[in-house]
């Protein structure tokens, strides 16, 4: 019997609504239903109020736009997850997702990013960003990645300067005192000048100043004035000892678990918070937190060009040490500074 007209129109249009429901469900999924709504857990030894807390706030505000919400990031400030020196280590385990450290801090996974803090050793920040910029990003970058770590961007800490009770324009003011000591470096630096340098965590800074178990140590200036640490070390001598980059890193793991397009937003958020924006912030907070520091009853003592010379030729000679005891690559790549360095003084 033959189907009439209407009935096989009719059979037709179901046939095809079939058809296109069989490709809906076969075609691949878009990027937004492939990507999973990721929490991180961002940790930082940042007091809530410093200028470093401010930016990884924007950081994570724009990590939310470019991700579309995919990825949100929850951030630990004041070492609520543990000091830099066991969170940077938890970060390389997948303990801890994601952090910002000082360079201080990450130098415990990656010991050869010291070459960006050998004290006294830059003639400027300006030769010293360069040099980080141009010619030592890619390398760190790869160290990180062989300890499983992914280097995000690179942030600032500041200016290091000595802090305590008293001035200490001279070298050979700090011989004999106890100070606090950071990393290998500073131990190192500290042993050249007859100090005797002490392990302490961000945290228990102030508490060792007050209890007299250090009598100095360097600190940055937007850690000294919002942490308080300016109350108990109230005398700050500004010796620029090295200006202390900071990194944002993230677990590689947890970096290769996020989607193409989810890493595509991190990446694309961290491109419109440059190193440059950070550094100028932080460099001009500085500026406002001496006069804040000043305004309060606290000291700054600036150093004359030949006292700083001083500081320097006391501490030079430690240099090929410090190069030799982080290892690694280290040697080749303090090398490579050395013969780049006249390119970044031009």
């Amino acid at each position: 019997m033959e189907t009439p007209p209407t009935l096989r129109r009719t059979l037709a249009a179901a046939a095809l609504a079939l058809l296109l429901c069989a490709g809906a469900a076969l075609a691949p999924p878009t990027a937004a239903a492939q990507d999973k709504p990721v929490t991180l857990r961002l940790t930082s030894n940042s007091p809530p109020k410093a200028p470093w807390a401010m930016q990884i706030e924007r950081i994570i505000a724009k990590i939310a736009e470019e991700t579309k919400g995919t990825v949100k990031v929850e951030a630990f400030y004041g070492g609520q997850l543990g000091n830099e020196q066991d969170t940077i280590q938890q970060v390389a385990r997948g303990r801890i997702d994601m952090g910002m450290f000082a360079i201080g801090a990450a130098a415990l996974i990656v010991p050869e990013v010291q070459l960006s803090i050998l004290p006294f050793y830059f003639a400027s920040f300006a030769e010293q960003d360069c040099m980080l910029d141009r010619h030592l990003y890619r390398p760190f970058d790869a160290s990180f990645a062989a300890r499983g770590v992914k280097l995000l961007g690179l942030a600032d800490v500041g200016s290091i300067d000595v802090i305590g009770k008293k001035p200490y324009p001279n070298p050979a003011d700090v011989r004999g005192l106890k100070a606090i000591t950071y990393t290998k470096n500073q131990q190192l630096m500290w042993t050249a000048l007859g100090v005797n340098g002490t392990f302490v965590g961000v945290p228990e800074w102030s508490s060792s100043l007050q209890s007299g178990l250090v009598d100095i140590g360097g600190s940055p200036m937007a850690l000294y004035v919002p942490s308080g640490l300016n109350k108990v070390a109230p005398v700050l001598t500004q010796l620029n000892m090295w200006n202390a980059p900071g990194v944002i890193v993230v677990n590689k793991g947890v970096w290769d678990r996020l989607s193409a397009e989810q890493r595509a937003g991190v990446e694309r958020a961290m491109a419109a918070e440059p190193a440059t924006r950070l550094r100028a912030e932080i460099r001009g907070f500085d500026a406002k937190l001496r006069e804040m520091h000043k305004a309060g009853g606290g000291q700054i003592v600036e150093i004359s060009a030949e006292q700083r010379a001083a500081w320097r030729n006391a501490v030079a000679p430690a240099w090929p040490e410090m190069v030799k005891s982080m290892g690694g690559e280290a040697d080749a790549m303090f090398r490579a500074m050395e013969a780049a360095r006249a390119s970044c003084r031009g």
